[in-house]
């Protein structure tokens, strides 16, 4: 969609989601609230050079809540015709009247609602969407063939991927909001396998991925950085057990980050399903650590201006410098635990509402990853993790991991077949270094971060 295009179409979704609320709330509902959607979706592989998957898809639907005496009801359809948005509200109406109470349902208290949102113009890229199949394929052939041309160790391929997508939504609430906004999202992805002694497949893989087409690296660059990360696979080995420094380079350590993102969210605490409930104003990691939910980053990937239930959208801080300061909510989940909304609502297809993180970022240190590698004298760089051992109730941790030895301050060599083991709360609280490299590829970022202890045992299953 061309900016016009764009503009008419969330205008027409607008519309559509109007007609819905206003049918529904003459029928004699409480609250209704709609979301309407459209999008488009392409997804392209190649493997040794040859076409090897093309999909692509668009959508438009339409999802409401309502509420009636404290009992909910949610509905979705992609039949926009007048007899299916007939049936979509009649639906709606019938499953309110046969739903449970729930006393803590309810739309955002009217006086935090925003009753204007001004949407950036950075959240979404034409070219993304004007993109086709056929350049999609291409710039992916581009990033294997650099990978394939890098090395002659390099042999074979897992492919290359690019995918795009693209899309707008409006909210219209029956509490007086209207808004919407469109959104784009493309990537690049590159999987050379290099074959090791034994005949082991050692596979590497590297990306870029960004909201504007132009702010993606290069293919050539995507593929030779893919070869070179293969390549340093070669010769991988287990290491005795241990304890000892572990560093995680940004893309094993955004997954520590989410781990912890998801058990600051208000639906995990008044669930009793966190081992962070009620612990706001105490300790739960170290000084270095400040983590932040900020949706007002420009051009980030979970960027925007309002949440799903109309609230504008803020910057909140969840850990700062190692306290914890808040939990993430919706209005549900603050009726709960007694707090107030932190406008962390998503509004889910089907116009369901849960808290979310928008930009869960661990706050960069101005310390290079360089030079947090060169002070450990011996430690494990962990580059990859395997498997999901991650208990939120209790923050046990344990998960297979591969990446290199550190000897002296320096990678000594590539490990595979490792696990590496540490309470979650211990994780956090023993952080000694965090570097420079934020890169926000990804809604939940990191840079690099070490821990000062973990047990390393030489007992997973290879790479």
């Amino acid at each position: 969609m061309a900016r016009k295009d764009t503009a008419r179409e969330l205008a027409e979704l607008e519309a559509l989601a109007a007609r819905v609320v206003e049918r529904a709330l003459s029928r004699g509902v409480d609250v209704a609230e709609a979301i309407a959607r459209s999008g488009s979706e392409l997804s392209t592989k190649v493997r040794m050079g040859k076409p090897e998957l093309v999909e692509e898809a668009s959508h438009r639907g339409i999802g409401m809540r309502v509420i009636k005496q404290a009992r909910v009801a949610l509905t979705s359809t992609s039949d926009l015709s007048d007899a299916g948005l007939e049936r979509f509200v009649n639906d709606a109406l019938e499953l309110v009247e046969v739903s449970q109470e729930d006393p803590f349902a309810g739309p955002a208290d009217p006086a935090e609602i925003a009753m204007s949102a001004p949407v950036p113009e950075d959240l979404y890229d034409p070219a993304v969407l004007e993109l086709d199949a056929e350049q999609a394929l291409a710039l992916a052939t581009r990033g294997e063939k650099a990978a394939l041309d890098f090395d002659p160790r390099i042999e074979n391929s897992d492919g290359a991927t690019f995918s795009r997508v693209a899309g707008g939504f409006s909210i219209v609430l029956s509490g007086g909001f209207r808004g919407g906004y469109a959104t784009s999202y493309a990537s690049l992805v590159v999987v050379p396998i290099a074959v090791d002694e034994g005949n082991k497949k050692r596979r590497g893989h590297h990306w870029t991925a960004r909201r504007h087409l132009r702010e993606l690296d290069s293919p050539e660059a995507v593929g030779a950085e893919a070869a070179r990360r293969t390549l340093r696979k070669l010769g991988a080995r287990k290491v005795p057990t241990c304890e000892a420094p572990v560093i995680f380079d940004p893309d094993a350590a955004r997954s520590i980050v989410g781990m912890l993102a998801g058990c600051a969210m208000g639906s995990s605490i008044w669930r009793k399903q966190s081992y962070l409930a009620g612990r706001i104003g105490t300790k739960v990691a170290s000084d270095l650590v400040t983590l932040v939910d900020d949706p007002s980053l420009p051009r980030a990937p979970g960027s925007r201006p309002f949440d799903g239930e109309g609230l504008l959208s803020r910057r909140n801080v969840v850990v700062e410098q190692g306290t914890l300061k808040t939990y993430l909510c919706d209005s549900y989940g603050a009726r709960k635990l007694g707090m107030a909304s932190t406008a962390s609502a998503a509004r889910g297809s089907s116009g369901d509402v849960g808290p979310t993180t928008t930009n869960f970022v661990l706050q960069p240190g101005t310390t290079t990853p360089e030079e947090i590698l060169q002070s450990t004298k011996r430690g494990l760089f962990v580059t990859e993790m395997m498997g999901y051992g991650f208990n939120a109730l209790t923050g046990d941790f344990s998960r297979g991991a591969s990446g290199f030895w550190i000897e002296d301050g320096k990678l000594a060599y590539p490990v595979s077949e490792v696990t590496i083991s540490l309470n979650a709360d211990e994780i956090w609280k023993r952080v000694d270094a965090i570097g420079s490299d934020l890169d926000l590829r990804t809604a939940t970022a990191s840079p690099t971060f070490r821990v000062s202890a973990m047990t390393i045992a030489g007992a997973a299953t290879a790479t």
